[in-house]
């Protein structure tokens, strides 16, 4: 079983906020977001928003959902499933554990 890659300290995503992993450190198609929900938990969902190019990691965190800045497109933390328009695709979530105060990243296995 894989350990995981060390991505973040977790004091490097702020409460309600995320930040973006490169696909180059991932080795998946798309950057991932790492997403800091308003409760202190993290998740991961691929970075670009399935509506329009728009970076998730740029958008709000707030009561278990990502706001999309660009069109306010809503997705669910745990699975990525849309949960507001314009989007109609869900996006790809992926397991993270936080260690430590280490943040891991498990791209491309379900949380």
């Amino acid at each position: 079983m894989s350990k995981g890659i060390r991505v973040a300290a977790l004091d490097d995503i702020p409460e309600g906020e995320g930040i973006a992993v490169g696909k180059e450190l991932t080795g998946t198609g798309d950057g991932i977001a790492l997403l800091r929900d308003t409760d202190g938990s993290v998740w991961a969902l691929d970075d670009t928003c399935t509506h329009e190019d728009a970076s998730l990691a740029d958008g709000w965190v707030e009561d278990g959902f990502v706001e999309c800045p660009l069109h306010a497109s809503r997705f669910c933390l745990k699975n990525g499933e849309v949960q507001g328009l314009p989007a109609t695709k869900s996006t790809c979530p992926h397991r993270v554990e936080v260690r430590d105060g280490e943040v891991y990243l498990f791209p491309g296995e379900a949380p």
